[in-house]
């Protein structure tokens, strides 16, 4: 399989959906072409008054006719392909469609007068697009082979070594016997493809080149992020290390292993050791971020949310009786049915969103928690 992947945008998704982008634009645009070649069949002869033979209104029938068809094929099958380096892919797609357009036009050309046909110029519009979308090597190629096309067609019907098929009542003269005109206009010719191409290359180039560097940058910026979530998860190991000594500690004195304890006292440890199960809490919930951060992974799972929701006004209700301020929670939905995503980060938003209620409250303040459905949607309120 002929590969024309850059390295770096193997497993780059953006290169991928701006190739499929680029794939749908060519399907499109081919169907404008079909729609005008049936102009050309059908109204030139009225509107542009130049008459077409019978062997070309064939031709330019069976033309159409298969550009329509392979465009179809196309369309069809661009859905079905996978951004595969090693496979049939997208990229392979681009190259297959500007191969099977250019073949068509040149025949196109030759049947609407060689060098007398105004459809040339659409060669110059595949070769710029082609050079957006191809690598370098291949899109040169086509050029090349584009440039020996029109001149085969061109001096091959000057030498009379082909048919020459003239477009009747679109041009006066015959520019096929002028050999310093079709000398002139190869060279032109071919320089706007080449040049066209390499302006082209050039720009695609070095979009190419950013795109590279931006994907560099976001490895770099991954592995940094992948490296601090490591180095965190070290440091709050560490952190729980006395805080569980601690606990050992609390759980000792307060099971009297060490003593009866006086009520006053029995109240602050038990107080401490609330306080220092929810800091072991904290830990493991920064123990757990960090490494679904460093997995990139989230768990979709079924939960209640209602559930969720209760025991994180739960969890909160320490923070809140410190202020003296109260927290209610209404579940006003009519239907109570699961639904499915982390329900570890869940708690966590909606603890944040509590916690900020109860950090800006005024003493003695009301926090409301409601849970409502709105057609479709599930609205959590924090009041």
């Amino acid at each position: 399989m002929l590969n024309l992947v850059p390295s770096w945008a193997r497993h780059y998704e953006e290169f991928w959906m701006t190739i499929r982008r680029r794939n749908i634009w060519f399907i499109k645009l081919r169907y404008a072409a079909v729609v005008m070649l049936v102009f050309l069949l059908f109204g030139a002869e009225y509107i542009l008054k130049i008459e077409l033979s019978g062997t070309q209104l064939t031709l330019i029938i069976v033309i159409t006719s298969s550009i329509l068809v392979y465009n179809g094929i196309f369309h069809f099958i661009r859905k079905y392909l996978k951004s595969d380096p090693a496979k049939f892919n997208p990229l392979h797609l681009s190259f297959f469609q500007i191969i099977f357009d250019l073949s068509a036009l040149m025949l196109l050309v030759y049947y609407t007068g060689g060098i007398e046909s105004p459809l040339y110029m659409l060669a110059v519009f595949h070769m710029i697009i082609g050079s957006l979308i191809l690598p370098g090597f291949i899109i040169y190629t086509i050029a090349a082979a584009v440039v020996f096309c029109f001149a085969f067609i061109s001096f091959g019907q000057h030498l009379g070594a082909i048919p020459h098929h003239e477009l009747a009542g679109l041009l006066n003269v015959n520019l096929t016997g002028d050999l310093n005109y079709i000398i002139a206009f190869n060279i032109v010719f071919t320089f706007v493809i080449f040049t066209s191409v390499l302006l082209a290359n050039k720009i695609a180039k070095q979009l190419y080149k950013q795109e590279q560097d931006l994907v560099e940058s976001l490895y770099k910026i991954n592995a940094a992020e992948a490296e601090k979530q490591k180095y965190i998860m070290g440091i709050v190991h560490e952190i729980k290390t006395p805080l569980a000594a601690v606990q050992a500690y609390l759980d000792l004195i307060l099971q009297k292993f060490l003593g009866p304890l006086d009520e006053v006292v029995e109240e602050k440890l038990k107080r401490a050791k609330r306080r220092s199960d929810e800091a072991i809490e904290l830990i493991n919930s920064i123990l757990k971020i960090s490494k679904m951060k460093l997995l990139d992974s989230i768990a979709y799972e079924s939960m209640m949310i209602d559930v969720v929701i209760q025991t994180t006004v739960d969890h909160q209700m320490v923070n809140a009786k410190a202020k003296n301020v109260s927290i209610m929670f209404r579940d006003e939905r009519k239907e109570k049915i699961p639904i499915y995503g982390d329900s570890f980060l869940m708690q966590i938003a909606i603890s944040n969103l509590i916690n900020n209620a109860i950090k800006y409250v005024d003493f003695e303040g009301i926090i409301e928690v409601t849970l409502a459905n709105k057609d479709d949607d599930l609205i959590i309120n924090v009041c």
